[in-house]
């Protein structure tokens, strides 16, 4: 077994007595929370749920104290499962990680078999935590499309609050598999960017403006990251047969919307939670991103990489609506 140094650095999120705290403190082994497969991290992410664990503005954590980031991956050091072996590649992402127990923010991690992924083929450690829960999320909502039958010829996919982590990696992602993509977002000075990553065309939030229940069919269906009023109107203005995924509330957790695209023209309205995915989903997804799905952009949308001392100033960003792409955590 590779020697694990007696302390080592990890960014904890506290909340007791002396009031809601995080930030870089040396802990040991022991301290994290149980798991058979320990790992010396490489890499993190930062997701706008790590933002929300950070500052406390989201209540995230179920316990306290814990080490933050949702993301992680590393190499073996030890493991009481077989299945894991000193030297493996490995990642997590979600399943409970700044949550329920200590996440990736940590040069050593301790996680549960259960969620470990052996790293694909195809993909590097740093390349992994690019995608994180980000470029997950992305690719299981574009699974949860295609098993409902999703085709290109359905029309373009949208994707709203397309300059964010999982709006950027679903633009290079959707594009990757062969879809139209049509990017919608508020910040007009980034319409390059999206055009470099996939995008064939970019809308102002005013593509998504309609409070109409049903409108003129634009859309073969889309990614909404946003919530509230554009996704009501991302449905109004889906195909026939269509199917739109909701994974994100950045505007609004509200959906005022009716009946009527569903009933009248057989809208999906799909469900994307990737925090709990079942494994064999969650094989699947990972083997698609190392494969046939792998973004093209990788280096183009991680805009940022920063140590763990760094993290404050990220989140304040990114709750600020000021981030572009993603964040790579440097362990």
């Amino acid at each position: 077994m590779s020697t694990i140094p007696s302390t080592f650095n990890a960014f904890r999120i506290h909340n007791d007595a002396s009031g809601y705290r995080s930030g870089v403190e040396q802990i040991a082994l022991d301290d994290l929370a149980p798991g058979e497969v320990v790992i010396k991290t490489a890499y993190s992410s930062v997701n706008f749920k790590d933002a929300l664990a950070g500052t406390g503005e989201g209540k995230i954590l179920r316990r306290f104290p814990l080490v933050g980031g949702i993301d992680v991956a590393g190499h073996v050091v030890a493991s009481t499962d077989a299945k894991f072996r000193e030297g493996d590649e490995v990642l997590v992402t979600g399943s409970g990680q700044s949550e329920t127990r200590d996440g990736g923010y940590t040069q050593y991690a301790r996680l549960e078999s259960q969620w470990a992924v052996p790293l694909p083929k195809g993909l590097s450690l740093r390349e992994s935590m690019i995608l994180g829960t980000a470029g997950f999320t992305a690719a299981l909502a574009l699974f949860r499309l295609r098993e409902n039958r999703q085709t290109p010829e359905l029309g373009p996919l949208a994707v709203t609050g397309a300059t964010g982590g999982v709006g950027s990696l679903a633009v290079d992602i959707f594009s990757r598999a062969g879809f139209e993509v049509h990017a919608i977002s508020g910040k007009p000075e980034n319409a390059e960017y999206l055009q470099q990553i996939g995008a064939s065309q970019v809308l102002g939030r005013d593509a998504l403006a309609t409070t109409r229940p049903m409108e003129s069919a634009r859309f073969g269906g889309g990614l909404d990251n946003v919530g509230g009023a554009m996704l009501a109107s991302l449905l109004a203005q889906t195909t026939p047969y269509g199917n739109v995924a909701s994974a994100g509330l950045a505007a609004s957790a509200e959906l005022d919307a009716t009946v009527m695209p569903f009933i009248i023209r057989g809208v999906s309205l799909l469900g994307v939670a990737s925090a709990g995915t079942a494994r064999d989903i969650r094989l699947a997804v990972w083997q698609h991103l190392a494969d046939d799905w792998k973004p093209r952009h990788l280096d183009r949308i991680c805009t940022r990489e920063v140590g763990l001392a760094q993290l404050p100033d990220v989140f304040s960003t990114m709750l600020a609506g000021g981030s572009l792409g993603r964040t790579l955590v440097v362990i």
